[in-house]
């Protein structure tokens, strides 16, 4: 019996080696012919915003670089969290990637209700996308000329201010709620999906502000519809160099940097996510894309997976803190 029993068992040992082996020949045969089909890039937010803009200025080089079709699909809606459930529930294969933001994977998981999804346990990191300030924007023909009338306007108790950013729990959102608790301003946060939408109602007066992206707001900024009142990070930004930051016009301290990051779902086999990090990386360094997104007012951050990582769980510890002593409407 007991002999038997041996028997048995060193044959499911043998079969489980030899499944295992044929799942690992399979899924690197596989990752081998990667891509042989179109690959989905995922983003959380409408067309004409940031998010949307730098995947598919990224995605056009990449596309040429590994010989298939990059298709850039918007999922607009949570603050980036549907695109971000979306790559999540995907298999594993590499053709479902996304461009997520500082919101989306590291602020909102904060947020009252959370998410759905594990940013640290749910994704592979491929690689650093791209950073950037926001920037405070009216429209052109806004009374409002610097930040100190800004602030000025918006510190009536009796009549709130109200400004958008491109959904709650984005770079836009707390950079705003920041300058918010740093002056007592009497404003509200009007949410939208994306920075399109909220870009179509500043222009139509329907608020009076917006904390949005750089590429965004530096081309409305540049053809003269919109007025740049301060961008949001430690340094001017180069797309706009006569625009002072939050920081220099007496808020010491004050910084709301935005980046994108690209991820792929959880046990993508690590050869593919290193075809798409020699892809990706690559695009971020050639000339003309850097041309593209410098212009837009982002900067190239390309970088390793373990890079990427560390970088991810170091922003979600820091936006963790400052979720817990904001207020968010």
């Amino acid at each position: 019996m007991k002999t038997q029993f041996l028997k048995y068992s060193t044959l499911l040992t043998v079969a489980a080696l030899s499944l295992n082996l044929s799942m690992a020949q399979a899924q690197n045969g596989a990752a081998d012919k990667f891509p042989n089909k179109p690959i989905k890039l995922v983003v959380g937010f409408a067309p004409g915003g940031g998010t949307d803009s730098a995947a598919r200025t990224i995605a056009m080089k990449v596309s040429s670089l590994l010989g298939q079709t990059v298709v850039v699909e918007n999922r607009a809606g949570a603050g980036g969290n549907i695109a971000c459930e979306t790559i999540a529930r995907a298999a594993p294969d590499g053709y479902t990637i996304g461009l997520a933001n500082v919101g989306s994977l590291t602020v909102n998981p904060h947020m009252p209700g959370g998410t759905t999804y594990d940013t640290l346990k749910d994704f592979d990191m491929i690689s650093g996308g791209v950073s950037f300030s926001n920037v405070l924007v009216v429209r052109a023909d806004s009374p409002i000329k610097t930040l100190a009338e800004y602030v000025k306007a918006g510190s009536d108790k009796d009549k709130p201010m109200f400004y958008g950013s491109a959904g709650i729990g984005s770079a836009g959102h707390l950079a705003g709620e920041l300058l918010k608790s740093q002056t007592a301003m009497n404003v509200e946060h009007i949410n939208y999906k994306g920075g399109g939408p909220v870009m179509t109602d500043l222009l139509g007066g329907n608020i009076q502000a917006v904390f949005a992206s750089s590429p965004t707001a530096v081309p409305l900024v540049k053809s003269g519809k919109l007025h740049a009142l301060a961008v949001t990070g430690a340094a001017r930004a180069q797309a706009l160099p006569d625009v002072p930051t939050v920081a220099e016009q007496g808020y010491p301290g004050y910084q709301a940097t935005n980046w994108y990051g690209f991820i792929a779902p959880a046990h993508t086999p690590r050869v593919i996510v290193d075809k798409l990090n020699e892809a990706i990386t690559t695009a971020l360094n050639d000339p003309a894309t850097i041309e593209r997104l410098l212009n837009a007012g982002m900067e190239p951050d390309p970088s390793t997976p373990e890079a990427m990582r560390a970088f991810v769980e170091k922003e979600y510890v820091t936006w963790g803190k400052v979720v817990q002593n904001i207020k968010f409407n």
